[in-house]
C-alpha cells in the first residue's frame, strides 16, 4: 500500500449548498468550511470535500457529450422512503426504473448519484 483514501472531492459551483445536500442525505457533519471549500464527514474518518469550480459544467447523464464526471452509490434501507427525502433536498430523479435495486438521481449541481438497496453481494 502506498497510501490510504482521505476523501473524495467534488467540483461544484456552490460548495456550501452541495455540502448541505450531502450532509443531510448521509447524516454527516461539516468539518471545515471556507468560501471555496467545504469538508463533511463522520467520526469514523469518512469524508467528502466540495470545491468551488466557477466554470463547472453540469453533467447530463447518460449523455456521453456531457459525462457524469463521478457518482456516489448510497445504500438505503428503503428506496421508496428515501426517494421523496432526497427530492425534497433538491435532487432530481434521472432514472427510476423499479426492480433493479437502485435509482439514479442528480444532486443540485447535476452530479448523478444512486440510491441503492443494500446487497451483501454488491461490492
Amino acid at each position: 500500500m502506498i497510501g490510504r483514501m482521505h476523501k473524495v472531492v467534488i467540483d461544484c459551483p456552490d460548495p456550501s449548498a452541495l455540502a448541505r445536500f450531502y450532509a443531510e442525505v448521509l447524516g454527516f457533519e461539516v468539518i471545515y468550511a471556507d468560501e471555496d471549500w467545504v469538508t463533511i464527514g463522520k467520526g469514523d474518518g469518512t469524508r467528502l470535500g466540495f470545491q468551488r469550480a466557477p466554470d463547472h459544467q453540469r453533467p447530463h447523464w447518460p449523455d456521453p457529450a456531457h459525462p457524469q464526471q463521478m457518482h456516489l452509490d448510497i445504500f438505503v434501507d428503503d428506496i421508496d422512503k428515501a426517494e421523496p427525502r432526497v427530492l425534497e433536498l433538491g435532487a432530481t430523479l434521472l432514472d427510476g426504473v423499479a426492480g433493479r435495486g437502485f435509482r439514479v438521481f442528480a444532486d443540485p449541481a447535476g452530479h448523478p448519484f444512486c440510491l441503492c438497496r443494500q446487497n451483501p453481494n454488491n461490492p
